[in-house]
Order: C-alpha cells, then sequence, then structure tokens
C-alpha cells in the first residue's frame, strides 16, 4: 500500500505530460492539416493519424473538430499554449505599466499587430470554415471587445483618460481600428508592411483619444 501511494503522484505527473505532449501534437497537426487543405477536407481521423494519436484522444481533448479549431485559434491569438489570461502576459503587462502615454500606446499597437500577424492565415481560413468558423470569429470578436474595453477602462483608471469623456464610445471607436479587417486591408490590400501599420495604429489611437479627453 504504501508504495502504491508513492507511486501516485509520479504517474499523475507522467499522465499530465502526456496528456499535455498529445495536446501539443494535434494542434500543430491540426494547424498544419487545415491551413494545407482546408477546413472541410481535414477529418479528425487524419488530424490524429498526422499527431499520432487515437482520435478518441483527439475528441477527449477538445470535443471534435470545432473545439479544435477554437483552441488553435486561442493558442494563435496567445503566441503559446500557457494557461495564462491574455492580460496577464508580459507584452500586455508592459503596456499597462508604461507611464508615458505615446509609449503606452505604441506598445499597444504592436500587441495588436503581433496578434494579427500570427492570426491572418488562421483566420482566412475561418471565413471559409462555414458556421464553425464563423462562430470562432464572432467570439473572438466579443472577446476582442473584452479587452479593449479593459484597456480603456485602465486608461480612465490611471487619469489618462478624462472623468467627463465618453469611454464606451472611445472603447468602440478602437475596436473598430484594431480590428482584423482594418490590418488585412492595409496589409494585404494595399501593401503596408506591419511596420507602417504599427505607426499608423499608434497615431489613430493617440489622435482618437486627445479627442475624446
Amino acid at each position: 500500500m504504501t508504495g502504491e501511494t508513492a507511486r501516485r503522484p509520479y504517474d499523475s505527473a507522467r499522465r499530465q505530460e502526456a496528456a499535455r505532449r498529445s495536446r501539443a501534437a494535434i494542434l500543430t497537426a491540426g494547424r498544419e492539416l487545415l491551413l494545407r487543405d482546408g477546413y472541410r477536407a481535414t477529418t479528425v481521423r487524419a488530424v490524429a493519424e498526422r499527431a499520432g494519436v487515437s482520435p478518441e484522444t483527439l475528441y477527449k481533448a477538445f470535443g471534435g473538430k470545432p473545439g479544435l479549431l477554437k483552441a488553435l485559434w486561442d493558442v494563435t491569438l496567445a503566441g503559446d499554449d500557457e494557461p495564462l489570461a491574455m492580460a496577464q502576459r508580459p507584452q500586455l503587462q508592459a503596456v499597462l505599466a508604461a507611464r508615458d502615454t505615446h509609449a503606452k500606446l505604441r506598445l499597444y499597437a504592436a500587441f495588436v499587430r503581433g496578434v494579427h500577424e500570427r492570426l491572418a492565415d488562421l483566420a482566412a481560413l475561418l471565413a471559409q470554415a462555414g458556421p464553425d468558423g464563423s462562430q470562432v470569429l464572432t467570439v473572438s470578436e466579443e472577446e476582442r471587445m473584452t479587452g479593449v474595453s479593459a484597456f480603456v477602462a485602465h486608461l480612465a483608471d490611471t487619469g489618462v483618460l478624462s472623468a467627463d469623456a465618453d469611454a464606451a464610445r472611445l472603447a468602440d471607436s478602437w475596436w473598430a481600428l484594431t480590428g482584423p479587417h482594418l490590418y488585412t486591408q492595409l496589409t494585404a490590400g494595399r501593401g503596408w508592411n506591419t511596420d507602417a501599420y504599427e505607426d499608423w495604429l499608434t497615431g489613430m489611437l493617440l489622435s482618437d483619444l486627445q479627442r475624446a479627453t
């Protein structure tokens, strides 16, 4: 009995590590096949075979192809699969810690740029993935609105935004300015490089903030 008790923490850690490796392998395989073959042509069985796991393992981890798609979007958005809220990640922590307003908005624009750079290919895929893709994009836009609103609230809390400013209107404006459609139109559509996009976005955010205050 003592020996069995002593083995349990080790066995648990080993199972958790195996589950982590399986999850990472499934996400990698899913991304490769989705971008190569498209959403409709990518089956659960194909992803599982490429990842070296059973279809049952994939279903257990993600609940099926729609769940895998949402998980892949979240991991790509964050840049990793660590269980850490976006606001707690180092890049956004640097934004919140910056005291100079221009520097704060520059860092925020750099964060937005990085998100769009990571998500561009996947966003194009989701736009053609039917109802499952539309659902992920809809939820993502709702989450993005929550994030932008939280940033505007931070500016109000730290005195950057005046007490009589319309914070909700500013959040709406910034949600539109930082959206994926403008990023795609200016980069893919008009040929801007991402440095130019970041400069433009910084200026637009600063100008909008000055009007609001």
